[in-house]
């Protein structure tokens, strides 16, 4: 009986707060924008902490599940999370599965013709092993001939890629890449000896590292800007304004210091690139 009054308070409480939010907050998109009217449904990937990640009680944290309900509310919106891996997420955006993709996606010309981008921080890329190995890294061209840990379908795979191509070219022994789903999967195959070292974004690797899981061998590799992504223009616009808006209040600094992730370098945020072609 308890119980049952209890999930009747409860539930009256939620409704009177959608109501009460209904009254005084107007959303900023219009329904014929969005998947779902009044919610801004994003896609998230929560295994790279601190920038998304899931607590020991199951519960999303980190920089982009707070900036992503920040941006939320700056629209009037309810915020909605759906967590998937990374290599789906675009052609799930294109199909209108959701509204944004909240992952950190790194900025590049081929994706922003693709989807509507907006730089919000800056990543880069590190190498590392666990804490007892006794290979030495002092630059990206001591993983040849070695096997290697990375996140399948990401930007960091592709530079790696990029890169191993390019010691290949010079005579060098091929890196011999294994790829996973997650940061964690890579990790634990790194700490079971599957794996002689890992890449990773610097903040996950950092976050690795604290734990004492992980030596960083090299990091700041390939430095680039990372994103929040829409597959409506309309939306976009106004993400990108939302987004000043939370520049200009402190928020948006609050979190980055909170999650002591690195900052846009431009001091305004807006849609960079063409976008997809009109249909």
């Amino acid at each position: 009986m308890q119980l049952t009054k209890l999930a009747l308070a409860l539930f009256i409480g939620a409704a009177f707060s959608a109501s009460a939010l209904s009254q005084t907050c107007t959303p900023k998109v219009g329904a014929d924008h969005l998947v779902s009217a009044g919610k801004l449904q994003m896609s998230i990937n929560p295994t790279l902490p601190p920038q998304q990640f899931v607590d020991e009680k199951g519960e999303l944290q980190g920089l982009n599940v707070e900036l992503g309900k920040a941006i939320a509310a700056k629209l009037c919106l309810e915020p909605v999370f759906i967590r998937m891996d990374m290599p789906p997420m675009i052609p799930a955006l294109q199909a209108g599965r959701f509204d944004m993709i909240n992952t950190g996606m790194f900025w590049t010309e081929e994706r922003s013709k693709l989807m509507f981008m907006i730089p919000y921080g800056q990543q880069a890329m590190s190498i590392y092993t666990v804490p007892s190995s006794t290979l030495k890294i002092t630059k990206f061209d001591d993983l040849a001939g070695h096997v290697v840990g990375i996140e399948t379908g990401t930007y960091q795979e592709r530079k790696s890629r990029e890169y191993n191509a390019d010691m290949v070219a010079r005579g060098l022994k091929t890196i011999d890449f294994r790829t996973f789903a997650t940061a964690s999967e890579t990790t634990a195959a790194l700490r079971a000896g599957q794996l002689e070292a890992g890449i990773n974004i610097d903040e996950t690797a950092i976050a690795f590292a604290e734990r004492g899981i992980a030596k960083i061998w090299l990091s700041g590799i390939n430095g680039t800007d990372i994103t929040v992504t829409y597959r409506d223009k309309t939306t976009a616009l106004a993400a990108a304004a939302a987004l000043n808006e939370l520049k200009a209040d402190g928020t948006y600094d609050k979190l980055f210091d909170k999650f002591r992730m690195t900052r846009l370098k431009d001091t305004t945020f807006a849609i960079r690139g063409p976008g997809p072609a009109p249909k």
